[in-house]
This record gives structure tokens, C-alpha cells and sequence, in this order.
């Protein structure tokens, strides 16, 4: 079974990239109105929640409104949900290598080694992502503010900093993924796409350690027997969404905390940041401690059926289907 396991780990691997794909294309839209409810400040507020955010964002940028940044998310996605889920298999296994049974403290020692593998490509994934959704937020203030606005860098950086008039007519000039890229590159070398690492490391560690025990032992109930531990899809689709929702929503704060440190663009009279404590006692100063809790629902209602679908189209094997290997779980061993 450990030989089994070892030669299909590049099928876990195309499962993970599959199950990502599918569904970061299901979901992005609500996940762009998280990141603008999350950035937006009190005093500022241009949407009011998650429908009015899309509604608004449909009428001023069209429909593929929803959908900017997706590009680069679907280009990124791959790799990693590809690591995320292969590696909890990889670490689940190695823990169960002495024949026993999975212990609650394995589980969440094997999602934790799990969201620290996956950062390498979170943090560069979301910090260009962030741009792109934001990108309308930003243009709408502008236009509802009759006087120039500097749109800044976090920190002392100049970064694409560039003045807008914001009369009705102009538009914001839009920067692409690429054009980012290359300049943080040119400016801050590769430690520039790693903006937020920490904040990154601080949401998405909790995140596995959370998601990926309660993920196994909800799915575990939806079992036929223990001589057929195969699960029913709906199943598997069920316990991704609940344990994603719980999960999302615990790790929230740490969410906004992230996005307010990745997105280098700032509105009018938007604060800067100077790493994790100094943005939460800012934010905690500025707006209270239900700023920590903006956009949560829309986290939960991107992560749940992200999840959800992902478990769906990783049990279902694709991986092992093209590689001609017979499909093995870790959670039914």
C-alpha cells in the first residue's frame, strides 16, 4: 500500500490541480466581492454587501467584471490545491506508517505541514489577484471623489504609483498581472510577490488545521459500512462545504488582515501598513473589531462549495484515472 501510495502521488497531484481549477471557476465571483468589502474602509463604503458589490460591479465593468484576476488564479490555482491536498495525503500517510490509526492530534499536525507547503504559491497567487479584484473598487471611488487622489504603495514604496483625475470621465489605466510582476520584480526582487507571507502563514496554517481533521471525520460518517468504506459524491461534497465554512469563518480576521497588507494600491485616505500587529491596531483603532469580520460571509460562501467541489472532483480520481492507477484514499485506510 506505501508503494501504491508513492506511485500515485503525481495522480494526487493532477487531482488537486483539477478539483482547483473546477472550482475556483465556480466560485470566483463572490470571492471577488470579498476582497472589496474587506478593503473598503468605514466612511468609504461603496457596497453596501455581497449581491449590491456584484450587482454594482456587473453595471461599471460588465459582466467578465466578475472575473477580473481569475486569470491569474486559474494559472496559479493548479499547483496549489495541487500541493495543499496531495501533500495532507502525504502527511496522513507518513503519520499512519506505524499501522495505527489516525490520532486527532496527526490529523492536524499533517493539514498544518499541508499550509505551510502551500503558501510558496498562496502568497504570490493572492497578491496578484488582490490587484486585479480591487482594481474596480478603487475606480469607483475615484470617480465619486471630485479631486485628485494619489494612489500609494504600502509603506514608502512608489512602486505603480501613479495620480488619477477623478472627474466622472477618466478611467483608472487598468495594469495587468504581468506588468505587477515585472515591476516588483525589477523593484523588490522576488521578496516583493511575498508581501503578506506572514499574514498568509498565520491564515492558512489554522485554515488546514481546522479543515482538513474535521473534513476527514465528517466524510468518514458518510461511509456505507466498514467492510465498503467507499462514500457517496454528495457526500463528499456535503462534508467539504461544512468543513470549509467552519473553517473560513474561524480564520476570517486573519483573511482581512492579508488582504489589507497585499493590496499595494491605496484609496484616498487609506492606510498603509507596516506589517501584521501594526495593521491590527490599526484597523482595531480605526474601525473596531467587527472590521475583522468583513466579508465572512462571503469567505464562507467562496470556501464552502470551492471545497466542496474540489473534494468532489479529487475523490472522483481523474489523476489515477489518466495515470492508470487504482484510486486510493488516505481518509478510507
Amino acid at each position: 500500500m506505501a508503494q501504491q501510495q508513492q506511485y500515485s502521488l503525481p495522480a494526487k497531484l493532477i487531482n488537486g490541480g483539477v478539483a482547483g481549477m473546477v472550482g475556483v471557476t465556480c466560485v470566483f465571483p463572490i470571492d471577488l466581492a470579498k476582497t472589496r468589502l474587506q478593503n473598503q474602509r468605514s466612511g468609504q463604503q461603496l457596497y453596501k454587501n455581497m449581491m449590491d458589490c456584484l450587482i454594482k460591479t456587473v453595471k461599471s465593468e460588465g459582466y467578465f467584471g466578475m472575473y477580473r484576476g481569475a486569470a491569474v488564479n486559474l494559472t496559479l490555482v493548479t499547483p496549489e490545491k495541487a500541493i495543499k491536498l496531495a501533500a495532507n495525503d502525504f502527511f496522513r500517510h507518513q503519520l499512519s506508517k506505524d499501522g495505527g490509526r489516525l490520532t486527532v492530534f496527526k490529523e492536524m499536525l499533517a493539514g498544518c505541514c499541508a499550509g505551510m507547503c502551500q503558501v510558496t504559491i498562496t502568497t504570490p497567487m493572492e497578491m496578484l489577484k488582490i490587484q486585479m479584484q480591487d482594481a474596480g473598487r478603487l475606480a469607483a471611488q475615484q470617480r465619486g471623489i471630485p479631486s485628485l487622489v494619489t494612489l500609494k504603495m504600502g509603506g514608502t514604496s512608489t512602486v505603480l504609483s501613479r495620480s488619477y483625475n477623478t472627474s466622472p470621465g477618466p478611467q483608472v489605466m487598468r495594469v495587468s498581472a504581468t506588468e505587477i510582476t515585472r515591476e516588483l520584480l525589477r523593484t523588490k526582487g522576488v521578496t516583493g510577490l511575498y508581501r503578506g507571507l506572514g499574514a498568509t502563514l498565520m491564515r492558512d496554517i489554522p485554515f488546514s488545521v481546522v479543515y482538513f481533521p474535521l473534513f476527514a471525520h465528517l466524510h468518514k460518517l458518510g461511509q456505507h459500512s466498514p467492510e465498503d468504506p467507499s462514500v457517496p459524491f454528495y457526500w463528499s461534497f456535503l462534508s467539504g462545504c461544512m468543513a470549509g465554512c467552519v473553517a473560513a469563518v474561524a480564520v476570517s480576521p486573519c483573511d482581512v488582515v492579508k488582504t489589507r497588507l497585499q493590496s499595494l494600491k491605496k484609496g484616498a485616505n487609506e492606510e498603509t501598513y507596516n506589517g501584521v500587529v501594526d495593521c491590527i491596531r490599526k484597523i482595531l483603532r480605526k474601525e473596531g473589531p467587527g472590521a475583522f469580520l468583513k466579508g465572512a460571509s462571503c469567505r464562507a460562501l467562496v470556501i464552502a462549495p470551492l471545497f466542496g467541489i474540489a473534494q468532489v472532483v479529487y475523490f472522483v480520481g481523474v489523476g489515477e484515472f489518466l495515470l492508470g492507477y487504482t484510486p486510493y484514499n488516505i481518509y478510507s485506510a
